[in-house]
């Protein structure tokens, strides 16, 4: 049976899935990749693309909300376990998409990758039967701009990876919006990506009148960031060629698909694309420039 890859998207509500979802998919396409976005989020209303799959063909969350009379958040928990309850739906659905390299666009709700299994569930039964996936988690990158923020999406991330249990990318998204906060940040934008010393974040929070009350608390974060050493972000602009180059590659060293992917590629196409992202590489030697 041969192995199928894809990425798995997923990230807070706002953090752009959908948008890199379609973004992402455009971009294979143009190399010459046959590729299939799998909504599983059952709450998404603003596609940007036509799915291959969506998981509304299975459960509806309106349809949950007004039966079971529960919230959207308690609805899409239960769209999540009825999903995790019917898996061999989906499986079924990959297996006849074997030729394709495959997005799926997961929920918003970040509980269900912190400490809820249905979709670690869904994720293990899917590599279960072949499918090398990665997770890609995006974090919008105007939380860089308060310490209290970013420390969190720096936990969300941490949690995240340990729970999902895939390869995991981090992508830093918007980030031709940071221009327009680029004065509030109190590091240079390395700093923020790489994840360097965070003591200096700590004298941050500590300095902020509303997080310095919890001295204590932002250390012991701080020093469970460090100790894991997992997070690290690649910043990107959907619309910019160099960046979008550098997250696919990063994500098929992840999965695995640069060792066994089998893509009938159109090699024009990839060249073309590939001299394009150079060249926009050569006007940006540092992150700093893009801005």
């Amino acid at each position: 049976m041969s192995v199928i890859f894809g990425q798995f998207v997923i990230g807070p509500p706002g953090s752009g899935k959908t948008t890199y979802c379609n973004a992402m998919c455009k971009f294979l396409e143009q190399m010459g990749r046959k590729v299939a976005v799998i909504n599983i989020d059952p709450a998404n209303e603003n596609m940007e693309y036509v799915p291959s799959v969506d998981i509304s063909e299975l459960i509806k969350h309106e349809e949950v909300m007004l039966e079971y009379d529960l919230g959207p958040n308690g609805a899409l928990i239960y769209c999540m376990e009825f999903l995790e309850a019917n898996i061999n739906w989906l499986i079924t659905k990959v297996f006849n998409l074997k030729d394709y390299y495959l997005i799926f666009d997961c929920p918003g709700q970040v509980e269900l990758y912190t400490h809820h299994k249905s979709v670690s569930s869904i994720v293990e039964k899917l590599t279960q039967n072949l499918v090398r996936l990665c997770s890609v988690h995006l974090i919008d990158s105007h939380h860089c701009s308060d310490p209290g923020k970013y420390l969190s999406s720096l936990i969300l991330c941490t949690t995240t990876m340990l729970q999902i249990g895939l390869p995991h990318v981090n992508i830093m998204t918007k980030f031709d919006e940071m221009k327009k906060f680029k004065d509030q940040l109190a590091f240079n934008i390395d700093f923020y990506t790489e994840v360097l010393d965070l003591n200096y974040l700590l004298e941050k929070l500590d300095e902020d009148p509303f997080t310095t009350k919890y001295k204590k608390l932002n250390a012991a974060l701080i020093s469970l960031v460090e100790d894991y050493s997992l997070v690290s972000f690649i910043p990107l602009d959907v619309t910019n060629q160099a960046l979008l180059l550098k997250v696919k590659n990063a994500i098929d060293k992840a999965n695995g698909y640069i060792y066994g992917g089998n893509e009938p590629q159109d090699v024009q196409a990839l060249l073309a694309c590939a001299v394009g992202a150079v060249s926009e590489t050569k006007n940006m030697s540092t992150i700093d420039s893009y801005f």
